[in-house]
């Protein structure tokens, strides 16, 4: 079995569920040099702030599940969704999309 290894994370498509998203990364893997660009972009500055987030066990389980598919820590892979996220909503603010 071959592994399509992800050097740009625009080539990840949008899952239409869980299962569609399983099946990409068991074919599928990032690129370590990504990887590293991705943790080193995400800490600006080098500074960051320890928090406490209370969560259902089950998600937290499920997202631990996820990030070990994707070789990440799972803690990097929710800075990493929180960061995507605060990006998007960004461009909706600035493009005057309100929902």
């Amino acid at each position: 079995m071959t592994t399509d290894i992800i050097t740009d994370w625009e080539r990840v498509p949008v899952f239409a569920d869980d299962e569609a998203e399983l099946a990409y990364w068991r074919k599928a893997r990032p690129d370590v040099r990504l990887m590293e660009a991705s943790v080193a972009s995400g800490a600006e500055g080098g500074e960051s702030v320890t928090i406490t987030l209370r969560m259902d066990p089950r998600m937290l389980s499920r997202i631990k599940r996820m990030a070990r598919s994707r070789f990440l820590n799972y803690q990097s892979m929710i800075k990493q969704w929180l960061s995507e996220r605060m990006e998007t909503e960004q461009r909706r603010s600035q493009n005057g999309k309100h929902d």
